[in-house]
């Protein structure tokens, strides 16, 4: 049994929406759903006269894929590099890439370049594959010496009676691995675009509503549904009770 679509709970993190725009092919990253003006418009850089939209029109922003990871820790590291190397890409290019055909420093027109520019999509599509791979190797032997040398911090300043701040993480520091990933494609052509992906990651198709992708119906547990019928049965067997009262008064 499966709940609907409306009624789910997904946890913060554990999904990210890629949204592209069908005519510049620009590719918005989102945690949730539905896409936030604001928050949208500031992942799409400057690159000349009329690339930054005013606002956000639905019918031109279309989802590109969903992917779903098995804790909340994982998926926000992912996102945070996923807008890094979308950074680079758009400030760290060859100087061919916006260079006139068969000349060397000879510049294409403005309006050409910001169109070179704001083509992300095959970009964002082997972005998503190469942060899965570097999540599949774990985090590196410096990085685990600064978490264990912070830590060491912490407990020295409690140790002397003072507030040590420190994040609230209750998933733990993010392990190796891309066991229970999940990219869900509109076009499961698009992951073409990627020259390999991780052998653990699962592709799977994606349906789509009017103007955002729809959410995957979550199988619930085996307790979980017997509860719930439990519930159901529970108003309707006193409702049949209450029936066989009136009936027994009447007579």
């Amino acid at each position: 049994m499966a709940q609907s679509a409306g009624k789910q709970l997904v946890e913060h993190g554990t999904q990210i929406f890629f949204y592209n725009n069908i005519r510049t092919n620009q590719i918005i990253y989102s945690l949730t759903r539905t896409l936030n003006n604001n928050d949208s418009l500031k992942q799409l850089p400057f690159l000349g006269k009329k690339t930054v939209p005013a606002r956000l029109r639905k019918d031109l922003w279309a989802p590109l894929c969903l992917v779903e990871f098995p804790r909340p820790s994982e998926g926000l590291l992912a996102y945070r590099r996923l807008r890094e190397f979308r950074r680079l890409h758009e400030t760290s290019y060859p100087l061919s890439l916006i260079t006139r055909p068969g000349t060397r420093r000879i510049l294409e027109s403005k309006k050409k370049r910001g169109k070179i520019l704001m083509d992300q999509k095959a970009n964002s599509i082997a972005d998503l594959a190469a942060v899965l791979a570097l999540q599949k190797q774990g985090p590196s032997q410096e990085h685990i010496e600064e978490a264990n040398r912070r830590a060491d911090r912490v407990r020295l300043q409690k140790g002397r009676g003072k507030k040590a701040w420190r994040r609230k993480d209750p998933q733990g520091p993010v392990k190796g691995g891309v066991e229970g990933v999940k990219v869900r494609w509109v076009n499961l052509l698009d992951a073409e675009f990627a020259a390999e992906w991780p052998e653990e990651v699962v592709h799977d198709g994606l349906e789509r509503h009017r103007y955002t992708a729809a959410l995957p119906l979550i199988e619930d547990s085996e307790d979980a549904t017997e509860e719930r019928e439990t519930k159901v049965k529970a108003p309707v067997a006193l409702l049949e009770q209450g029936g066989k009262a009136g009936t027994e008064l009447r007579a």
